[in-house]
């Protein structure tokens, strides 16, 4: 039988132009491996992952022609310069968790949030029980992108599952914010209850001085306690954050913290400061991540119900569970507007929630582009924050490569004109969007993006 979603890669140009998505069946499921997409969506290339990292795809950050992809055993590093050729510079194999990312400089910092026995590439598992054991930031010098050198390890309480760079106004030092969190008594470097980020410091001029400074407490009152039910009606307590967005040039922060989304005040970098909390008790079961618009006047925050490897977009999970959920902020505080799920019913083998994204650079418009796991990338109009309204995508059938719920896009970013999707098994992707409510963004050009720590848009290009 023709799908619909298989002749929604035929619609001609013309409803490209007109901004109509068609919507999918809930039966209607591509092939294994098939692709499927909007018309407004161009599939560049594929690069295969590479054969030394033997885990999945994480994170990425971009830096000039450059692309860097996380994976459980290391990172690799890609020339994008031509994006239809983009191709493997290196890889490092350095085992630790799941690989968070940032560059500044010539600088590299990686999350591990796997207890080791050292902090070495070449260590193994050890059980975060014994006090020898380490996890926390590996810093790495880039600047051979053809040869990575390993320069230093910082220790943080609980590890770090993820990172986020705040450089300080005169261009000296750069602050890590590390979130962590499932601390437990047995841990002796990870206790409860653990309401905390901890804060390196790294001077540019001398990195290997990097060093915790401070582990501010944010939730002085605990956090919410959470709800112990089964998936999929629990709720996350709040033991740490799972990830903050910075935004250095507005002085503030958005932080994901597992049952609370937080804004923070971080003018004074070394001394972050809670300003306002939201819970949603309904649908949020754990706070995952968060992204400013480029005014500074809106947060999306996303839900990630079952950990990232359940199959969450179906009709018995619903809209508003492991959605996005869009705020405003208004005096300070932040005023719940809408959801948004995509509305293309995965199968029952394919892991499927909200996860990471970016803004798509275009003035007057809020638009971000973000990765669904097996659900794939999908590209979202927010500038009207109740009805936010998607106007792309791009996915696959489910992925027959690797084990049930176990694939799929972990990160999808714009950057220069292209879309680059993370895909745990299958490589890297890099797609070309052609719409007119986003064709502005091709005259924005970044230096660097690390989704985590947001600037505002150039002034070109809009």
């Amino acid at each position: 039988m023709f799908s619909l979603r298989r002749a929604l890669t035929l619609v001609t140009a013309v409803v490209a132009m007109a901004g109509v998505v068609l919507p999918a069946q809930a039966a209607d499921i591509p092939a294994p491996g098939e692709i499927v997409m909007s018309p407004n969506i161009q599939h560049i290339t594929n690069v295969p992952k590479p054969e030394a990292l033997a885990d999945i795809h994480t994170d990425m950050a971009f830096q000039g022609d450059y692309a860097y992809v996380g994976n459980y055993y290391g990172f690799s590093i890609y020339d994008i310069k031509r994006p239809k050729r983009t191709s493997l510079v290196s890889s490092v194999v350095c085992p630790g968790g799941q690989m968070d990312m940032s560059v500044y400089g010539n600088l590299l910092f990686g999350s591990v949030d796997s207890s080791r026995n050292d902090d070495s590439c070449n260590s193994t598992s050890q059980p975060a029980s014994v006090k020898e054991s380490w996890e926390g930031i590996r810093i790495f010098d880039v600047s051979d992108k053809a040869n990575p050198k390993y320069i230093k390890s910082v220790e943080t309480n609980c590890g770090s599952h993820t990172n986020t760079l705040v450089p300080d106004r005169k261009g000296e030092n750069v602050y890590i914010y590390v979130s962590s969190y499932s601390p437990n008594a047995s841990f002796p470097d990870c206790q409860p209850p653990h309401d905390l980020i901890s804060i390196i410091k790294v001077p540019l001029r001398d990195p290997t001085a990097a060093t915790v400074i401070g582990a501010p407490n944010l939730f002085p009152d605990g956090g919410y306690g959470g709800v112990s039910q089964p998936y999929p009606n629990g709720k996350s307590a709040t033991t740490g954050c799972h990830d903050i967005t910075a935004y250095p040039e507005k002085g503030i922060a958005a932080g994901a913290c597992m049952g609370d989304g937080i804004l923070l005040d971080i003018r004074n970098p070394e001394q972050p400061k809670v300003t306002a909390t939201v819970r949603d008790e309904t649908n949020f079961a754990f706070w995952h991540s968060a992204t400013f618009n480029n005014d500074g006047t809106k947060v999306i925050f996303t839900d990630e119900l079952g950990g990232g490897t359940r199959a969450t977009c179906n009709e018995a999970i619903g809209p508003n569970r492991g959605a996005n959920a869009y705020y405003d902020i208004v005096n300070g505080q932040l005023q719940f507007r809408s959801y948004f799920k995509i509305s293309r019913h995965q199968a029952d083998t394919e892991n499927c929630v909200a996860h990471n994204g970016s803004l798509i650079p275009v003035k007057g418009r809020d638009i971000m582009v973000q990765a669904w796991y097996q659900g794939g990338i999908s590209v979202v109009d927010f500038t009207d924050s109740a009805h936010p309204q998607e106007i792309a995508f791009f996915e696959r059938g489910p992925d027959n490569t690797a084990p049930a719920l176990s694939g799929g896009f972990w990160s999808a970013y714009y950057y220069n004109g292209y879309i680059y999707g993370s895909d745990f098994n299958l490589g890297l992707d890099v797609l070309k969007i052609n719409d007119w409510r986003t064709n502005r963004a091709n005259g924005v050009k970044m230096r660097s993006l690390n989704a985590q720590t947001q600037t505002s848009y150039p002034e070109y290009g809009h």
